[in-house]
């Protein structure tokens, strides 16, 4: 709910962002809706630090099992070079841990076309059933 307030913050901050829903949105639970919101806030806090001139897109897809969340730049990047590997990168064990805690999964590196992405995907239970508490727990940990 709160994507567009932080698209707009990332906007004023330099970078065009353009926000896409596909699908019927629905309730997530307030953990899921958590875990998206910090997934997107890293992922264009990335695109701020490491993309150059660049714009974002990100596009939330809701489907019957669940809500994949993909947040591309096209932007230059560090140089192939000077990437670290995946595990020295700062922000994406964190997102792939909130998304584990929901069952989800974070995929992210450099498109072929240039650029960067993040894709987040979560199951859904049925008609947005609310997440357990204990997942509501361990997400208030990794703050």
């Amino acid at each position: 709910a709160r994507l567009n307030e932080l698209a707009d913050r990332v906007r004023a901050a330099g970078v065009p962002v353009e926000v896409k829903v596909r699908g019927v949105p629905r309730p997530v639970g307030p953990g899921a809706d958590q875990c998206v919101y910090r997934v997107v806030q890293e992922s264009l806090t990335n695109v701020l630090k490491h993309a150059g001139r660049a714009s974002a897109v990100v596009e939330l897809e809701y489907a019957a099992a669940g809500l994949t969340v993909r947040v591309s730049d096209d932007g230059a990047g560090p140089p192939p070079a000077a990437r670290p590997s995946d595990a020295g990168v700062h922000g994406l064990p964190g997102m792939r841990e909130r998304a584990r805690l929901y069952g989800g999964t974070v995929i992210a590196g450099p498109r072929p076309q240039g650029g960067f992405e993040v894709v987040l995907t979560l199951p859904l239970p049925p008609g947005g059933a609310q997440q357990s508490g204990n997942a509501q727990v361990k997400e208030a940990d990794l703050e």
